[in-house]
């Protein structure tokens, strides 16, 4: 039985392996683990950064996100959008990330907010169509970006 909930610090050292793996898989990328380390409990300890949430199934973190917000003076209310998003591979493609989606979606319709947003990677096409079977689209808008 999957269950969604916040994630708390206990939870840190799954998030922190999930990215990691997460960014080999994705970007072939290694990240240094202590920068990710104190990235990751930056957010346990300043909510206004963020939050994290996780699956799990039987008390193992099967798959986690992190919601992270964006006023918007249009809407006077919050956009939520999901960022380190990863499910473990065994759990893949049964449904956990529309559980979390579910979940996140409606906790935030309680909180007021005015939509929720994610970006992927232009060849992810995968995810792509998760999103969209989740009545999602990316028609609007392009992510440009300046990163260090």
């Amino acid at each position: 039985m999957i269950r969604i909930r916040r994630a708390n610090p206990d939870d840190a050292p799954s998030i922190i392996s999930f990215q990691q793996a997460m960014a080999m898989e994705t970007e072939g990328m290694e990240l240094q683990n202590d920068v990710l380390t104190r990235g990751v409990m930056a957010v346990f300890n300043d909510y206004s950064k963020g939050q994290y949430y996780v699956a799990e199934n039987q008390g193992l973190v099967v798959a986690s996100l992190m919601i992270t917000y964006e006023w918007s003076d249009w809407r006077n209310a919050s956009i939520w959008w999901f960022q380190s998003v990863y499910v473990i591979p065994e759990y893949r493609r049964k449904g956990i990330f529309r559980m979390m989606y579910d979940h996140v979606k409606k906790e935030g319709m309680e909180c007021g907010i005015a939509g929720l947003r994610l970006y992927v990677e232009s060849e992810n096409v995968r995810a792509q169509k998760t999103y969209e079977a989740m009545g999602m689209n990316g028609n609007h808008y392009r992510t440009f970006e300046w990163m260090v």
